[in-house]
């Protein structure tokens, strides 16, 4: 990176690491030292919760906030109803109005946490709904009026595009349209609020650029693209996915403990690029603590741990579950905080097998993959190792709540309700 910005919102994205590409550093530069300017990202309301794959791009948001600009987070209502065919190697199931709904409600819970819609402040942020206008547009208005400005050859040649039919999977109509839709969303937030700025993962750079070339042939505004790296783990994992299933944001959908664990189980190597991506800790002092070895570093740990958990679920949260993690690992007690498994005694009826539980605990995806963990000696119950996949458990062996471990890092505690 060669260019060097005057503006505090593009410096701390370069400093920081979020920054993948830029249609025109200088430009947009040039407008963001010009005053408060508004920015976009969408989020299509896929889940009742977004997970720690989009934490970069809310991170994005609350810097642009910070750096004295206008948030704006756009919510799919209307693009969600067709679906992002972005590097998918299918068709994402069609979800109907009701179930966007709650999903959204679900997703807004999220941002209130990262960024202030609240101050009568200038940058003020703003939280908007695609369907606003998309739902009511006119289909043969929309062909001639914004159709045209569209070259299917250009379209063909996007890699998220070019990929899928270079593998020789359908890509369905009503899919080719969702480009069409997004360029749309930016020439809609330019016209009504002014935005100049879309912002989203590297997969996004097709559908940003089209929305660009969009509004300067029907508005003939001068507007800008900005992306940060799709995040992989260093030893290749994508980011957000942990051993059992999406690390989602929403606490009714992943604990602040499970939260606060998957940041301390960061591998070595990841924690000062961690630290800069996803706390507000200064640069320095990220990069020292990355530099840790040993033992050290699982201070370090603990510390992304706490200041990625403060920020979304509080710092209360996060000291709860430093405290539960440090009884469950360096006291081999029972912490307040663990996920819990809670089983009637109508469950229960006669007796259920110790692989059950441990499936029901979502320990094992399955029983097969339950007694393999038994038979390889990595299941544990109250710190002992369990060997007997043919364990009963009844009310009576509940009395008190039991600590089932997969591992050495994941615990549920099951307890007669």
């Amino acid at each position: 990176m060669t260019y060097h910005p005057k503006s505090d919102f593009i410096a701390t994205m370069i400093e920081r690491g979020f920054l993948a590409d830029c249609t025109d550093y200088q430009g947009l530069d040039e407008a963001l030292m010009s005053g408060c300017k508004p920015a976009y990202i969408g989020f299509d309301a896929t889940a009742k919760s977004l997970h720690v794959g989009s934490l970069i791009q809310i991170m994005m948001l609350r810097w642009f906030q910070k750096t004295g600009h206008q948030p704006i987070t756009l919510m799919g209502g209307g693009t969600t109803k067709v679906g992002d065919p972005s590097f998918r190697a299918d068709e994402r199931p069609l979800l109907g109005p009701e179930q966007i709904d709650e999903n959204i409600a679900g997703i807004k819970k999220v941002f209130a946490a990262y960024i202030d819609y609240d101050s009568d402040a200038e940058n003020k942020a703003l939280m908007l709904n695609n369907a606003e206008w998309l739902d009511g547009l006119n289909y043969l208005d929309f062909l001639r009026d914004i159709g045209r400005h569209f070259s299917v050859n250009r379209m063909l040649s996007f890699e998220s595009v070019k990929s899928r039919l270079d593998r020789e999977q359908s890509l369905s109509f009503l899919e080719f349209n969702y480009m069409i839709l997004q360029a749309y969303d930016f020439l809609e937030l330019n016209r009504r609020y002014g935005c100049v700025l879309q912002m989203g993962g590297s997969d996004q750079w097709g559908n940003i650029v089209n929305g660009i070339d969009l509004t300067r042939r029907v508005l003939d505004h001068e507007i800008y693209g900005l992306t940060s790296p799709l995040l992989t783990t260093s030893d290749g994992k994508k980011m957000g996915k942990s051993q059992d299933g999406a690390v989602w944001l929403n606490a009714e959908m992943r604990s602040p403990y499970e939260f606060w664990q998957f940041w301390r189980n960061t591998t070595d190597a990841d924690v000062g690029r961690f630290l800069k991506l996803y706390t507000e800790m200064p640069v320095d002092e990220c990069d020292r603590l990355g530099a840790l070895q040993g033992s050290e570093i699982n201070e370090a740990k603990i510390r992304l741990a706490n200041e990625v958990t403060a920020l979304l679920h509080g710092a209360e949260a996060a000291a709860n579950a430093e405290a539960t993690a440090r009884e469950v690992f360096e006291k081999g007690g029972v912490g307040d905080d663990l996920p819990t498994l809670t089983l009637s005694a109508d469950e229960l009826g006669d007796g259920m097998s110790i692989v059950q539980v441990i499936v029901k605990s979502g320990l094992a995806k399955s029983g097969k993959e339950a007694k393999r963990l038994i038979a390889e000696n990595g299941a544990k119950l109250d710190d002992a190792p369990l060997t007997d996949a043919g364990l009963m458990i009844d009310a009576g062996a509940l009395s008190s709540p039991i600590k089932l471990s997969a591992g050495k890092k994941r615990h549920v505690l099951v307890q007669l309700g």
